[in-house]
């Protein structure tokens, strides 16, 4: 029997962004995965904001608990398979940091971002999660808690260990990340052996040595993923260059030897009959700018880009993200620094489908399935050797790449 195609969303509520637990309300889910199942979603990406599910490091709070268990419950109504992201962590622009790793330098970071802790933003930085000793048993407590309460649940279908989390700390050598990864998958499997296990690893771990090379991390983890934005990268070909995410989807499966479900990917959009532009502004002491897509280009984007992630064997496709954020979040982390945040929704502020909503509508009805990985996008590289230089090595094989999808 053929693999289904996984179709998904990554979920943030429009209503309340990365406040939802704090204030939760399920009649608010409940309107938002019936949304996502008419569109033809089949996934949920969603995220434990760390300091939210565990306030104090040897304590998972049992409300926060219920509530996701609550929201289990919603997605297996609506036939909706969960992607439960633990330890977050790093989330559109701020790291939300547990109130108790607060102190400290802040980790490896490469630009100044802004950090979160108990609601509010702070100038401290926070110890180290690959390494503290207490940030290591309070991640052994949460999974073990949670894992422990919903392995039978039906609305659950992968468990992850993070998102991006080299944007949160780096571990000290790759040896030292995978150590890391491999004990926490194993505190999964030891209690589910049901579900498989992921980490949320973007372009950071193709471009840069970061401490978690998708080559070691997904040796350790059941399924690969991959997050990819050509309008983040400079050397995609164009903002919305269709061929650039099912590259690195290609190339994260040549690096592990597995499928690779493209996990998180999609654009912001400029408002409704506005024309594609570059958006500036100022915030955290310096100039930003950002390529805004207008609906329809964005729509075209998606047209062109989920068929070529079917045809590299891709095993899904995941958008960045359900929803854009009601006008009252905008002055709030991440809004009001990351001002493109706003917009990356499948549907806009007030609950209205934007044109990419029924591009993947209209896939999802073609019900696609799974294909193996073709000859041509498997790129044959010696992964140490890529290893060594990856910003380099990244950028060459994209035109070995272009140049075998031209002659396939």
């Amino acid at each position: 029997m053929s693999q289904p195609f996984v179709l998904g969303a990554n979920y943030w509520p429009r209503r309340k962004a990365m406040y939802w637990w704090s204030n939760f309300d399920a009649g608010e889910v409940g309107e938002e995965f019936a949304v996502m199942r008419e569109i033809g979603l089949n996934v949920v990406r969603l995220f434990l904001l760390w300091d939210d599910f565990q306030p104090e490091p040897d304590k998972v709070s049992p409300t926060a608990l219920s509530d996701l268990e609550t929201v289990c419950d919603i997605a297996a109504e609506n036939g909706l398979g969960l992607d439960v992201t633990f330890f977050t962590g790093h989330m559109s622009g701020p790291n939300w940091s547990p109130r108790w790793l607060v102190g400290g330098p802040l980790p490896h970071l490469n630009w100044i971002r802004q950090v979160m802790t108990a609601g509010n933003l702070t100038d401290e930085g926070y110890r180290n999660m690959f390494h503290d000793p207490v940030a290591l048993d309070a991640s052994r407590l949460l999974l073990k808690t949670v894992v422990t309460r919903l392995k039978d649940h039906p609305g659950i279908w992968l468990w992850n260990l993070g998102n991006e989390p080299d944007l949160f700390a780096w571990p000290n050598s790759d040896a030292e990340g995978r150590a890391w990864t491999r004990e926490m998958v194993g505190i999964i499997h030891d209690i589910d052996a049901k579900h498989p296990v992921t980490i949320g690893l973007h372009g950071g771990s193709l471009h840069e040595r970061n401490g978690l090379p998708v080559s070691e991390q997904y040796a350790e983890t059941d399924v690969a993923v991959m997050h990819s934005y050509p309008m983040y990268t400079d050397w995609a070909r164009q903002p919305l260059d269709p061929d650039f995410v099912p590259y690195t989807c290609a190339i994260t499966a040549d690096m592990c030897g597995k499928p690779v479900l493209m996990e998180e990917f999609g654009g912001c959009t400029a408002p409704p009959g506005k024309e594609s532009f570059i958006w500036e502004w100022d915030a955290l002491g310096g100039e930003r700018k950002q390529f805004m897509a207008s609906e329809e280009d964005l729509a075209e984007y998606l047209r062109l880009v989920l068929p070529k992630l079917q045809q590299i064997g891709a095993t899904g496709a995941v958008l960045w993200c359900f929803a854009d954020y009601i006008e009252e979040l905008w002055d709030r982390p991440p809004c009001d620094a990351q001002k493109h945040e706003r917009f990356f929704g499948l549907v806009r502020p007030d609950g209205s489908l934007k044109p990419h909503a029924e591009v993947i509508k209209k896939f999802a009805a073609t019900k696609p399935t799974v294909q193996p990985i073709p000859d041509w996008a498997k790129l044959g590289m010696d992964v140490q050797k890529f290893n060594q230089d990856p910003n380099t090595n990244i950028r060459a094989y994209y035109k070995n790449y272009l140049e075998a999808l031209e002659n396939a």
